[in-house]
């Protein structure tokens, strides 16, 4: 199975960046979301899904939630040592910006079952962009490690 990212090796010499794409908002989010989570383990299939998080966020753009969101996977990390993917996740266009619902599922670290790559610091603004494209949407994220 082809997957919906891609890694990027020359934006930043002490940094992590990739490409992510879908179809529709919702696509575009769980693929950046699987980037991220593929960043930070060597095997991410080897993710359990024993804990899950509801996650409910806005903002007044697309781009913006977003870096909200990926902002909200590193520190979940952080705070709680758990990895989390996206089980099911709903971005809807609003009014006064977007909005992002999301069920996310996965587990504890557990360093005898999970090679970590890289330890992802934070989501950076430098060179970060989400866009339509002709095909749906595309996302270039470059992420502090």
């Amino acid at each position: 199975m082809k997957r919906p990212y891609r890694f990027i090796d020359d934006i930043a010499t002490a940094d992590a960046a990739f490409e992510a794409w879908g179809a529709t908002l919702d696509d575009v989010f769980t693929a950046a979301a699987e980037a991220l989570l593929a960043v930070m383990l060597v095997h991410p299939r080897t993710l359990g899904s024993v804990e899950r998080e509801v996650v409910i966020l806005e903002a007044e753009s697309a781009e913006m939630l977003l870096f909200d969101f990926l902002q909200e996977l590193v520190f979940l990390k952080d705070r709680d040592q758990v990895l989390l993917r996206t089980n099911t996740i709903e971005v809807a266009a609003r009014k006064d910006g977007c909005r992002l619902e999301a069920v996310l599922i996965g587990e504890r670290l557990d360093y005898a079952r999970h090679e970590l790559a890289v330890d992802v610091k934070a989501v950076t603004m430098h060179r970060f962009k989400l866009s339509r494209t002709p095909n749906g949407w595309e996302a270039r994220v470059v992420v502090d490690i």
